[in-house]
């Protein structure tokens, strides 16, 4: 990868993503702008250099499998999948439902089978890490090694602690709230 397709997913986060206006996160915590990371992770023009950068940035990791909580996690996922096979490389998707469903085979964690497996944690933005926690939490019950967690933007409100503590996993951003130009 290189510099140029950094800067231009930081530009796509910039000019469609990043929302001003009071919003209440997830978190419950209040916030005076939004990152609405649908609008690039859902992008075609947007989404494959989400695939590129997260590929490079977990470049030094070991994992054959990337997912996370849905909804925020799917998008991501599925672009470092489809950036990985355009370099040769073959890397599963999983979807790790907020809930097990309670007909067909109950699964929590959808797609190819990661017990046994190596796999990173992905989720859009990070406030307080809640979400990745819960999917490092399911994909563990699962069976799988969770390497590390990565998210596009973090917004430096707690989430790396919480996740390097409580989960024992490295954390990693693409992008901070400083690079967004946002405080």
């Amino acid at each position: 990868m290189t510099d140029d397709v950094r800067a231009a997913l930081l530009q796509q986060i910039k000019d469609k993503a990043v929302v001003h206006g009071k919003v209440t996160l997830s978190s419950g915590i209040e916030a005076d702008y939004y990152v609405d990371l649908r609008r690039i992770t859902l992008d075609g023009e947007a989404a494959p250099l989400v695939g590129q950068v997260l590929l490079e940035l977990t470049d030094d990791l070991e994992f054959d499998a990337v997912g996370g909580l849905t909804m925020g996690a799917d998008p991501v996922a599925a672009s470092m999948l489809h950036a990985a096979a355009a370099r040769g490389k073959r890397l599963d998707a999983f979807v790790v439902r907020k809930a097990a469903k309670a007909h067909g085979l109950q699964r929590r964690v959808e797609g190819p089978d990661i017990r046994g497996r190596r796999v990173l944690v992905v989720e859009d933005t990070s406030t307080t890490g809640g979400s990745p926690l819960t999917a490092v939490e399911a994909v563990r019950e699962a069976g799988a090694e969770v390497v590390a967690v990565a998210t596009i933007v973090d917004r430096a409100t707690g989430a790396a602690e919480k996740i390097e503590q409580g989960a024992g996993v490295p954390y990693l951003y693409a992008y901070d709230k400083d690079e967004l130009g946002l405080d």
